[in-house]
């Protein structure tokens, strides 16, 4: 394994349900993603395209084959390392917000420093910063509810970064959102790829969204289309 591919995902199975019910998901999908990568993947609807980003994110551990991320085969890690490797390593982001209605903007992108018992003081810098590359400043004070959906996407894009991850997984980020919204979301996301060095990997089946990747892989009938 070259030492720039941050993401390995070899010969992998995943199956839902048993007997009659059995569905195979992923056939032997093999992804390589490298440091700095854009990567959009793409496919119709139960193509299993959200099932490999939980399976890479270490959000769902049965299957077979190996999903080495960051140099780490993630089926070895205890539960405690799967959870580290998601605070330190990954930012998740869903096409639903997934915000707490009753905190303000700031406590939602601070929410996994007070949940890892770090200390908010000493992110005060790196908070201001995010605020400002996703345009939030003057909103950091506004409830969720006060917010369009555009304007929450971004709030959860803030949450991921203040972590500073290796890598971004995004699950169907603007299938919430309207066109002008999710043009702001992807040049978001662009520049977060551009200038921060920060590996994504994002599940669209919007061919517009899918062209911000630096690359597009295909996945079909759970496996990959060249």
């Amino acid at each position: 394994m070259k030492t720039d591919t941050i993401i390995t995902v070899d010969n992998v199975y995943k199956t839902f349900g048993k007997g009659d019910a059995r569905t195979e998901v992923l056939k032997g999908v093999n992804l390589s993603v490298e440091k700095g990568e854009f990567v959009s993947l793409m496919g119709q609807s139960g193509s299993g395209k959200s099932t490999l980003l939980y399976l890479i994110g270490g959000l769902d551990e049965d299957y077979e084959g190996d999903i080495i991320v960051c140099g780490t085969n993630i089926k070895s890690l205890s539960e405690k390392g799967k959870s580290e490797i998601r605070l330190n390593e990954i930012g998740f982001i869903f096409q639903f917000y997934n915000l707490v209605q009753n905190l303000n903007v700031e406590d939602n992108i601070m929410l996994p420093i007070s949940v890892a018992g770090k200390s908010k003081a000493q992110y005060k810098e790196k908070l201001a910063e995010i605020l400002d590359i996703t345009g939030l400043t003057d909103k950091r004070k506004s409830m969720p509810g006060q917010l369009s959906g555009g304007q929450q996407q971004r709030v959860a894009i803030a949450r991921a970064l203040l972590g500073e991850p290796s890598i971004i997984l995004a699950d169907e980020p603007t299938g919430n959102l309207d066109k002008e919204s999710s043009t702001i979301v992807m040049e978001l996301f662009r520049k977060i790829n551009q200038e921060k060095g920060i590996t994504i990997l994002q599940v669209t089946h919007n061919e517009e969204c899918a062209k911000y990747g630096t690359k597009i892989v295909t996945l079909d009938s759970g496996k990959i289309v060249e």
